[in-house]
């Protein structure tokens, strides 16, 4: 069965229809820039865009970068403020004719993608997923369950949040190279990240994970397995339709 994933970002808004019995896109996403300011009408206008540049007439499962209870926005680091306690699946639907919409974390849902489809199949003992790209998104599953919204970026790593100083924007405004954000910066909140949840295996996401060839093979003394999602970016996509299918939109 199909259903439509929208994954908004600090830097783009993409989406596609996805296959959840093989956990892969039908179509080639559609990929628009994420408005600045990226506030709650110009972000709805874009994802309005995505999907009807489909067709679609579904379910819509959506990403959103902060914390989401229910379908509403709690935090927004790298959007603008105006998001905060707005019901994002009813503004969404609203402007999308009635279509029943979904929101969830955006790492969170890269982490359903690829515990499910992906890097994280089968395992059963404590995984956690970054997505390294404008901050950092984390998701955390213990036994396959996900510990909704955990927010590990902002983990303070030398006297900041962690995003600021080890994501992959970090790394491109600062100019650094793969060797000195690998081994000064990323390595170091990884480390930081085990101390605390002691997992057996990070999975690495976010558009950086193209490239994990650069950075993985320099990374040493963390006890943890870590390893590219092999969803790559496509992850939040897929996540966001497996929720939409999950929250019973999908029939």
């Amino acid at each position: 069965m199909n259903v439509f994933g929208v994954d908004i970002g600090g830097s783009g808004i993409k989406g596609a229809p996805v296959d959840l019995d093989r956990g892969d896109l039908t179509e080639p996403r559609h990929k628009v820039l994420t408005p600045q300011p990226a506030t709650p009408e110009g972000v709805v206008g874009c994802v309005v865009e995505v999907v009807r540049n489909f067709g679609w007439s579904g379910p819509v499962g959506v990403t959103f970068p902060g914390v989401v209870t229910g379908s509403t926005i709690r935090t927004a680091a790298n959007v603008d403020k105006g998001w905060i306690g707005v019901d994002a699946g009813r503004m969404i639907g609203e402007q999308l004719g009635g279509l029943p919409v979904t929101v969830l974390n955006d790492a969170d849902a890269a982490g359903i993608a690829e515990m499910s489809f992906g890097a994280g199949r089968g395992r059963k003992g404590t995984v956690i997923v970054l997505t390294l790209g404008t901050g950092i998104g984390s998701a955390v599953f213990t036994g396959g369950r996900l510990l909704a919204n955990t927010e590990l970026g902002h983990l303070e790593l030398k006297g900041h949040d962690a995003e600021k100083r080890a994501s992959a924007k970090a790394r491109e405004d600062e100019e650094l190279t793969w060797e000195h954000w690998a081994t000064k910066r990323l390595q170091k909140y990884l480390a930081h990240v085990e101390m605390l949840f002691s997992p057996e295996l990070f999975i690495i996401g976010g558009g950086v994970s193209r490239k994990a060839d650069k950075f993985l093979p320099l990374i040493e003394g963390i006890r943890a397995e870590i390893v590219p999602a092999e969803l790559q970016n496509n992850a939040g996509i897929v996540g966001a339709a497996m929720a939409a299918r999950a929250a019973g939109g999908a029939g």
